[in-house]
């Protein structure tokens, strides 16, 4: 694989492209890595009543559907978002993962991931937050592989 880097002052934006002769885990994983560097400015228009909020992607622990609602969650509040979950997997980072029906979390901010007693189901716990969600056993698996890779990478 070739990287090369060209240089434009006349941008008004950054761009990067990635050309490729198909779309292999190799170049997928380019994809998130230059889609990570770039997340941690990016922010969302969120919304709590009649207010506007702009919230940095990495305040955001979860996304979570309640009837017909998205809540975005930080440690301290919950913001309604104006997007269905299956568009947030497609333009959210790779440290985002669905873990269920109804959620969407940021894998980097799990603090702990427990067994229910009740249930076949996972309770995942954040740092400095009294809030969790639960991972249905369909998502259990690939949620520890994810938060593997993340601790490993940093």
């Amino acid at each position: 694989m070739k990287i090369r880097i060209e240089l434009e002052e006349n941008l008004s934006e950054d761009e990067v492209v990635i050309r490729c002769r198909s779309l292999t885990d190799e170049v997928k994983q380019v994809q998130n890595a230059v889609a990570t560097a770039t997340s941690s400015q990016q922010s969302f228009i969120l919304y709590k009543e009649d207010t506007e909020y702009y919230v940095a992607l990495s305040d955001i622990l979860f996304f979570e559907t309640e009837g017909s609602q998205l809540y975005a969650h930080t440690r301290d509040n919950a913001y309604q978002a104006k997007y269905r979950l299956y568009e947030l997997e497609e333009i959210l980072p790779g440290y985002f993962l669905r873990v269920s029906k109804s959620t969407i979390v940021n894998v980097k901010e799990i603090y702990s991931l427990s067994k229910s007693n009740l249930t076949s189901t996972s309770v995942a716990a954040f740092a400095d937050s009294h809030k969790q969600v639960f991972v249905s056993r369909h998502y259990s698996k690939l949620l520890k592989e994810k938060l593997t890779e993340v601790r490993m990478r940093g």
